[in-house]
C-alpha cells in the first residue's frame, strides 16, 4: 500500500479515484454475446456455458431434486448460520414497509402514494472465485418481503453443470425456487430478453466481475432496469490513536481478498497506527488462502496521513466509499458528518464481515463513487411508488384556476382545455 502524508487538498482527485480500466473490447465482447442469446435464446446460453464454464448442459433449469440434495450436503452449522443470517435481513427489511399517507394539498384534491412491487425481478449471483450464497439472502429476501410475483435467480454452475449447494440451500430457505444455470454476460442477457427457460423479467440485480457489470449497463439502455451501476468491491477504514491496529489490519485484508480489482484505503490521524497496521497487514496477509489476490490489490490501495478528524471525514467523503468503517472511540460524533457512503461500520467491533453476512443490513452497494447519488439495495429497490389523486368540484374550485393560467402560459391550450370544461360544467350546475 503507498503512503500519503498530509496530502493538499488539490490532490485528493487522485487519492480518491479508483483503478481504471480499458473496457472498449470488453463492451463490445459484451455486446456480442447479448446479442448472440437475444437472438438464439436458450442455445446460446448452453453455448456460453460450455465456452466460459466449461458445463455442458442438457437443461438450463435447476430441478427439485438438485436444492434437495444440496439441502442434504450441506453441513447443519452453516445452514443454522444461513438460518439467522436470513432472520435477521428479514428483520430490518421488514421495518422498511411504507405505509402511504392521503394528504389534501387544498381544499378537495387529495394526493397519496401506493408501494407496489416489480412483479419480475431476476438475481444474479456469482459463482466464480467465491460462491456469494450471502447475496442470495439479501436479494432475495427483500424481494420475497416487497411481494414480487417472480423472482428468477441465475448463478453459475461448475464443470459438472452443478450449481454449488450452498447458493441453493440459500436459496431454498429464502423462498426462491425458479434457479437458472447461468453465468456471467449469458445470465444478464437471459433475464434482460429471456430465452424459452428463463423468464424475462423487469429489473436485475446482484454483483459480478467487469464482464457482468458491462452487461448489466448496456442493457440497462433500453431492456430492463438494474439496481444501480458498479464496479469492484471498496473499504474506507478511518482510525486514530485508539483503533485496534489488528482489527484494522483485518478489515483491510477480508475487502481486499475479495478480487485484484478491488481497494482498500486507510485515513488515519495517526502515524504510529499507520505502520501498526502495516505490520499487522504482513504478518495476517501470510495466513490467508487468497493471499496472493490479497496482495495484488494492496497494490491499488493507499494509506493516508490527515491532520485531523474533520480532514480524515472530508477526504472520506470525497471518496465516497462502499463500505466506511469508523474505528474510532468518537465514532458516533464522526458518523454525524457522513454523507457519502454506502454502508457505515461504527466502532471497534463492527466489522464489515457482519453487514456482509449477518448483522441484517444488505450488502449490496454502490461502488466507485457512486455512492455520491444511489442508495444500498432495500425493500424500495423492489418496488415502485404509484401516485394517485382525486379532484372534486371543490377541488376545480381550489386550483383550477391556477391550472389554466400555467397551461397557457406553457403554450398548451388542450391542456388549459381539460380543465376549462369542468370549470364551465362546475358553473353551469352552480
Amino acid at each position: 500500500m503507498k503512503t500519503y502524508r498530509y496530502p493538499e487538498r488539490d490532490s485528493w482527485k487522485e487519492l480518491v479515484e479508483r483503478p481504471q480500466l480499458d473496457v472498449s473490447q470488453l463492451n463490445a465482447t459484451v455486446k456480442s454475446v447479448l446479442d448472440d442469446i437475444r437472438e438464439n435464446g436458450d442455445q446460446a446460453v448452453k453455448k456460453y456455458e460450455m465456452k466460459f464454464d466449461h458445463a455442458m448442459l442438457d437443461t438450463l433449469a435447476v430441478s427439485e431434486q438438485e436444492i434437495n440434495e444440496a439441502m442434504n450436503s450441506v453441513n447443519e452449522d452453516l445452514i443454522d448460520a444461513l438460518h439467522t443470517a436470513h432472520s435477521n435481513i428479514a428483520a430490518f427489511h421488514e421495518a422498511q414497509r411504507y405505509d402511504g399517507i392521503r394528504i389534501e394539498t387544498a381544499p378537495g384534491v387529495t394526493c397519496w402514494q401506493k408501494s407496489v412491487p416489480i412483479e419480475k425481478v431476476g438475481l444474479y449471483i456469482p459463482g466464480g472465485t467465491a460462491p456469494l450464497f450471502s447475496t442470495v439472502l439479501m436479494l432475495a429476501t427483500p424481494a420475497k418481503i416487497a411481494g414480487c410475483r417472480e423472482i428468477v435467480l441465475c448463478t453459475p454452475p461448475n464443470s459438472e453443470g452443478k450449481v454449488n449447494p450452498a447458493i441453493l440451500a440459500a436459496a431454498h430457505i429464502a423462498g426462491v425456487s425458479k434457479i437458472f444455470k447461468a453465468g456471467g454476460v449469458q445470465a444478464i442477457g437471459a433475464m434482460a430478453y429471456g430465452t424459452e427457460s428463463i423468464p424475462k423479467v423487469y429489473k436485475i440485480f446482484g454483483p459480478g466481475n467487469q464482464y457482468v457489470m458491462a452487461a448489466k449497463q448496456q442493457v440497462s439502455l433500453h431492456d430492463v432496469a438494474i439496481d444501480m451501476p458498479a464496479g469492484p468491491s471498496e473499504v474506507c477504514v478511518i482510525a486514530d490513536s485508539t483503533s485496534r491496529a489488528d482489527f484494522v489490519a483485518a478489515d483491510l485484508l477480508s475487502q481486499a481478498e475479495h478480487g485484484i480489482d478491488s481497494q482498500v484505503i486507510l485515513i488515519s490521524t495517526s502515524e504510529g497506527i499507520i505502520e501498526e497496521v502495516k505490520v499487522e497487514i504482513n504478518t495476517q496477509l501470510e495466513q490467508l488462502p487468497r493471499k496472493e489476490m490479497a496482495a495484488k490489490t494492496l497494490e491499488n490501495s493507499k494509506m493516508v496521513l490527515v491532520h485531523d478528524k474533520k480532514e480524515a471525514i472530508k477526504l472520506s467523503n470525497a471518496y465516497a466509499p462502499e463500505h466506511l468503517i469508523i474505528a474510532t472511540n468518537d465514532y458516533e460524533v464522526l458518523a454525524e458528518q457522513v454523507v457519502n457512503a454506502g454502508s457505515v461500520f461504527l466502532g471497534t467491533y463492527a466489522c464489515e464481515s457482519a453487514g456482509d453476512y449477518a448483522s441484517g443490513t444488505n450488502h449490496t452497494l454502490p461502488t466507485h463513487g457512486y455512492a455520491t447519488a444511489y442508495s444500498g439495495v432495500n425493500l424500495d429497490s423492489f418496488n415502485r411508488k404509484i401516485t394517485f389523486q382525486h379532484l372534486s368540484q371543490n377541488g376545480i374550485r381550489s386550483i383550477g384556476h391556477a391550472v389554466e393560467i400555467m397551461a397557457e402560459n406553457e403554450q398548451l391550450h388542450a391542456h388549459k382545455n381539460a380543465m376549462t370544461l369542468r370549470i364551465m360544467d362546475i358553473n353551469r350546475e352552480s
